[in-house]
């Protein structure tokens, strides 16, 4: 009899459980409103935390080196948003100039890219019939997906230029949280149940030794293979240098796709100028992944993730089906959080 109450009493708060979500579903056009209001005011304060995080570990360096903690935060503070603010001034005319005169040339672009189809095409026509729809397949997916990223890499840009005013207090966000960095942490401590106080600060010391070291030295990587990248490609005389640097310098974030991905646009380009520009775009391309692979990473980022190769590209197989691009920068770090939640939660279990 007991038994029969207990299924009873379950599926009664699933049935409710039910009943509040229709019920709120059916309320969506009264509170999706009022979401995202909510989502674009936190919108900065995620931001600002992400950054005060990647700042913090270097104003601690810099005060246990002997300068006050005000100092520092000041120093590093002005050197963070003062570059971004002159690197914004000086590059942000000169990418939409390179901008304009790129949509100007879009349809020689557009015509070299339709010739390399039909070459492709015509050289794989002999194939057999699953294996030439693929390919045909294969390009029209990739065509799709480039139309829909250029539909929301505009939309972004727009909707940045919308939120101006509600980005602009992210520095000062950042100060006041790199100030009281303490206070932050110790209100957090005892807001968190205390059951849950050290769990969570285990937790979080664990997601930071694998994470935090990653990706401040993965942004850094890329920052450093976006500047090599701007500087080879005009020095070569390469034309949009500064757009394709940044291009090659954003996708290098994705390990092992990252680069086939920022040199496609430079090949392309490069391939309405001559045959001599493509071989020494694929030079610059390969040269910058040899030092990446082999002097940057292992410097900077080292092994901080402690994942195998074969997991990392299956969750980047995983991330760009679920997200495409974005889903392709967020995997690795999604990874990497699930597999520590994975560990204390394993590690919960065989305790109890």
């Amino acid at each position: 009899m007991n038994n029969q109450w207990k299924w009873l009493l379950r599926l009664g708060t699933l049935l409710l459980v039910m009943i509040i979500l229709y019920v709120w579903m059916k309320l969506s056009p009264f509170w999706t409103p009022m979401l995202r209001i909510i989502l674009t005011v936190s919108i900065p304060f995620f931001i600002s935390v992400f950054i005060t995080y990647l700042l913090h570990p270097v104003v601690e360096y810099t005060h246990n080196r002997g300068l006050p903690r005000p100092i520092a935060i000041l120093i590093i503070y002005l050197l963070f948003f003062g570059g971004i603010g002159f690197v914004g001034y000086k590059g942000i005319p000169v990418i939409i100039d390179q901008l304009w005169e790129l949509s100007e040339n879009f349809p020689r672009l557009a015509q070299t890219y339709s010739d390399w189809i039909k070459q492709i095409h015509t050289s794989t026509s002999s194939w057999p019939d699953g294996i030439h729809e693929r390919v045909d397949q294969t390009f029209s997916e990739f065509e799709e997906m480039l139309s829909s990223l250029l539909v929301k890499v505009i939309a972004g840009l727009k909707g940045l230029l919308n939120s101006f005013f509600i980005l602009i207090v992210i520095p000062f966000i950042v100060f006041y949280l790199l100030k009281d960095y303490d206070q932050v942490k110790k209100t957090v401590w005892y807001l968190t149940p205390r059951k849950w106080r050290k769990p969570g600060m285990a937790f979080l010391h664990d997601v930071d030794q694998s994470l935090g070291s990653y990706i401040r030295g993965q942004l850094t990587v890329c920052l450093i293979i976006g500047v090599l990248a701007t500087l080879s490609l005009w020095l070569t005389g390469m034309r949009y240098p500064l757009v394709l640097g940044v291009i090659i310098g954003v996708t290098n974030v994705i390990p092992y796709f990252g680069p086939v991905i920022g040199a496609f646009p430079a090949i392309i380009i490069a391939a309405t100028i001559s045959v001599k520009m493509v071989l020494l775009v694929v030079v610059i391309i390969f040269g910058l992944q040899f030092i990446e692979g082999n002097i940057l990473s292992p410097l900077i980022v080292g092994k901080s993730l402690h994942i195998h190769p074969v997991l990392i590209i299956l969750a980047l197989l995983i991330g760009g089906e679920v997200a495409g691009v974005l889903g392709l920068i967020l995997a690795v770090p999604v990874f990497a959080v699930l597999k520590v939640t994975i560990t204390h939660i394993s590690s919960h279990f065989i305790k109890h």
